[in-house]
């Protein structure tokens, strides 16, 4: 089995470039199509704890976003972040790349490779 876990949404380039990079360096993956399985609460805090990046970063700033009437100022906290994505799944930032107790998210895509050659 393996230990690392792609959060993946099918339809982001930069989500599919993350497996074919996993692929090319022959590393197997579970691959979690989280608008599909969303990540409930307890999920995304343990997702937030392993996290190298801000748990802030974890949201996409798109037009749903801004359609939502959301601000940088709601997901400042932990707590606000993790309420955000349990409401909105789509709003997560994708790929999130899992590697044991250590996650990023991967974008800019070259930062996918070092990571799990790590």
């Amino acid at each position: 089995m393996s230990d690392l876990t792609v959060l993946h949404n099918p339809k982001c380039s930069t989500s599919r470039s993350a497996l074919e990079t996993l692929d090319a360096a022959g590393k197997q993956a579970q691959v979690v199509q989280y608008l599909k399985e969303p990540l409930d609460e307890a999920a995304l805090r343990e997702l937030i704890a392993k996290l190298e990046d801000e748990p802030t970063d974890l949201v996409r700033r798109d037009s749903f976003f801004k359609d939502q009437g959301l601000s940088d100022d709601d997901v400042a906290t932990t707590d606000q972040v993790v309420a955000v994505l349990v409401e909105h799944p789509r709003l997560m930032q994708r790929p999130v790349i899992v590697k044991g107790e250590r996650a990023i998210i991967g974008r800019p895509k070259d930062r996918v490779a070092p990571f799990v050659e790590d």
